[in-house]
């Protein structure tokens, strides 16, 4: 199964956070899942590196797979969107982890569980 790891957890590990590295290590311990990464939340991290973060980012970044978006996610997500925007405030990148993991039976990893509010959608706080 597909293990989506929000960029919440990808950044805290970035910044040192032991809690982040222990619980990727815990999941790749596993094997009962398989580290992706959606293409939004590799991008909320690749376009906020500054120049010397660029090596260590790429390579941390390596051990993920990186979901692609094509048109049946886009379309997903944006019902997503109009849906559970107004009532809680869901964001784009959000909605499109969701549907990613919705159409590939992913289970999504994050810090912040209120931006999942979808009920057909497995979330699980890392820690």
């Amino acid at each position: 199964m597909r293990a989506y790891i929000d960029s919440d957890i990808l950044i805290w590990h970035l910044r040192g956070e032991h809690k982040a590295a222990a619980f990727l290590r815990k999941i790749q311990k596993s094997h009962e899942y398989q580290l992706w990464i959606g293409a939004l939340q590799r991008a909320e991290v690749v376009f906020f590196m500054k120049p010397h973060e660029v090596d260590k980012t790429e390579f941390f970044l390596s051990q993920f797979q990186t979901a692609p978006v094509d048109q049946k996610i886009v379309d997903i997500a944006g019902s997503m969107y109009r849906i559970w925007h107004p009532s809680h405030g869901v964001d784009i990148n959000d909605t499109l982890l969701a549907s990613t993991a919705k159409e590939t039976g992913g289970i999504i990893y994050t810090l912040n569980k209120k931006h999942y509010p979808m009920p057909d959608i497995i979330v699980k706080k890392a820690w």
